[in-house]
This record gives structure tokens, sequence and C-alpha cells, in this order.
């Protein structure tokens, strides 16, 4: 296995300081954030570190060439939009940009592109699903016509703003399993965070053998339960001041167990580090600090 990081934490920096900062500080994958080019916005996504629209052949080599030169590979391309938002004017704008990124990855011989399934945050799971089956098997046709891999994170995106409901249908084994009995092509599969789990309170090891065909790319986060704010506010209140995010090592998820059970299913891809811990996002030498910090927690466990 490799340790990586999600470029979206460092919006500041172009991709060749990325990828020299990555390299000189330990880091082996990059998978890069490849949102429609614009406003940065941290945590909330918005963060372009390659432009897929005006991407050519070129451009591509000329990206590879850069990646390879600090000794680095590239894990996935990163894109986390609603699919599902029924509003077609959100929707129909993150459909086609995610077949852009699908495109640039076939270009950058990139095998995996990261990305949400969406949701209708008004409907119930069932009515997600079938809206899901609608609109996601075209397009994990597409991305297999062009063999690439996509990895679906599992975060439910249920927040403050979306309460009572979430903006990604995919945040439950249940829902994985009818996911995957829909669309059962092999090219379909998760980006699996265990940090989403603890505070859904589900087993947050489990799950890798018990889908271990599907598991492309994982994600190191991990996740607090601040019991303080549980006990006064309960599991019901909007906003999550008792999920606080953290780097891996500073919450909950078993990070030596849940190693160990991606050796014992033969994951030998990356570890990528998906850095949302406030506590060290303030400057851009504070993410840094929190990616040091995480680095020096997880590399004993990766070989």
């Amino acid at each position: 296995m490799k340790l990586g990081l999600l470029t979206a934490a460092l919006p500041g920096m172009q991709l060749n300081d990325v990828a020299a900062w990555a390299a000189e500080s330990g880091y082996q994958m990059l998978e890069i954030a490849c949102w429609p080019v614009g406003k940065a916005e941290r945590r909330y996504a918005g963060v372009s570190h390659i432009d897929v629209v005006n991407l050519d052949k070129q451009g591509a080599r000329e990206i590879r060439s850069l990646i390879a030169g600090h000794g680095l590979d590239i894990s996935s391309l990163a894109f986390y939009p609603n699919i599902l938002d029924p509003d077609p004017s959100v929707s129909g704008p993150a459909i086609e940009h995610l077949k852009k990124v699908i495109d640039a990855a076939v270009l950058l011989e990139v095998p995996i592109v990261g990305t949400f399934i969406g949701a209708d945050l008004t409907k119930y799971a069932d009515q997600n699903l079938e809206t899901f089956a609608t609109v996601w098997p075209p397009l994990i046709a597409y991305a297999r016509e062009r063999g690439i891999k996509i990895a679906i994170e599992n975060c439910p995106m249920l927040w403050k703003q979306t309460w009572p409901g979430g903006t990604n249908l995919a945040y439950s084994p249940a829902i994985w399993r009818r996911m995957f009995e829909i669309i059962p092509d092999d090219n379909f599969g998760l980006n699996f965070d265990p940090s989403h789990l603890i505070w859904q309170f589900i087993d947050e090891v489990r799950p890798i053998k018990d889908f271990s065909d599907r598991i492309f790319h994982v994600h190191a986060k991990d996740m607090e339960i601040d019991r303080e704010q549980l006990y006064q506010h309960g599991v019901v209140e909007p906003g999550f001041s008792w999920a606080i995010p953290r780097l891996p090592g500073l919450g909950a998820v078993r990070w030596p167990e849940l190693i160990a059970a991606l050796y014992a299913i033969g994951y030998d891809y990356v570890i990528s580090v998906e850095h949302e811990d406030r506590a060290f996002e303030k400057t851009e030498e504070l993410v840094k600090r929190g990616f040091y910090l995480t680095r020096d927690a997880l590399k004993p466990l990766i070989v």
C-alpha cells in the first residue's frame, strides 16, 4: 500500500508545488481535485488542481511527467458533486463535468475517478435509489467503456444546511448492497471512508471484508465523538456539534485493525488522507502540519 493525500486541502498551491511538497514529506500518491475552475472553497469543494475541461493530450503528458518527476503517482481524480440534485441546473452540469473528469482520467492514465452518488435530500433512500437506477447506469457504462473505475465516497453529506436529509445516498452498507445489485458492473465500487461510519455508529472495519471486491480506494480521515455535546443535544441535532472530523490517530477509527483488514483482503493501493480537521485548517502551514501528523501516525502501518 501507499500513502497519499487529497490535494483539495491545499487550494492556494499550484499542482507542481503540491507534488514537490508531498514527495518531500513522504507521500507517494496524489488524489487530485478536479472541480470546475472557479472560486476555491475549501471543505465545500471548488478546488481545481487540473482543469479537465481544457485538458488535451499534450497537457496530460506534461502533468504525467510532472508527477513522475517527483516520484509520485496519481491515485485518482476527485470531483464530489450532487449528481442526483433535483434541480437540473445543478445536476446537469455536474453530470457533464463528471464525464470530463472521466475523459481526463483516460488522458492521464489514471484508473479511478472518485465522486458522490448524490441525493435529493427531500426524498427517502428508496426514492433516491429509484432515481439512481435511472441516472447512474449510463455514467458507469461511460466510465467502463473508457477503462475507468468509479469509486463512490460514503459520506452522507448531512449537515446543518441539509438537515434532516443528506445529499449523498451511499452512506450505509445496506444501501451499498442495493446499489451494487442495481449496477453490478465491476468498475463500480467504493472510495471507502471509515470516519463517516463512526458517527453513524456503524462498525468501520467490518465492511472491508463484506465489500472486499468493491473497495477501490481508501480515504484516511478520523472522527471524534464529543460525548458532552452528544449528551446535551442528541443524535438528531442539526450541525453535528458532537461529530468532529479529525486527522487519523486523533479520533475513534481503529487504524491498526482497519489496515490489517485491508491487508487481509489483499488491498494494495492507496490510503489517501482527506484533511478536514478544523484544528489544522486556518493556515497553509497548519494544514501541512496536519499532513505531517497523519504521515507519522499511518506510515508505520503501511508497507
